[in-house]
């Protein structure tokens, strides 16, 4: 397990467009761009330790720029918007 990555080397920026906007208040989602190493698991367990929420599902893609993207869906207990208010999106 020498090859694991940091909490903070998982997770490199949240991702700020109109789409991405829209899916925090509608869907409860927050995305990030992520390592491209980096697995759904890792993700999951970097953005709960790092912003101590709770994760319910995660989808990782690569988009036209050639960068990960990961589509985290909170918990219903726990705010999208609260969480972007905090980290300075909105």
């Amino acid at each position: 397990m020498a090859n694991t990555l940091e909490y903070y080397q998982i997770i490199e920026y949240p991702v700020i467009t109109e789409k991405t906007v829209n899916l925090i208040s509608a869907d409860n989602k927050i995305t990030f761009v992520v390592n491209k190493s980096a697995t759904k698991k890792e993700v999951k367990a970097a953005v709960e330790k790092l912003y101590n929420v709770k994760v319910e599902s995660v989808n990782l893609l690569f988009d036209r720029k050639n960068r990960k993207k990961a589509f985290v869906k909170l918990k219903k207990e726990f705010n999208a918007q609260d969480l972007a208010n905090k980290l300075g999106i909105l």
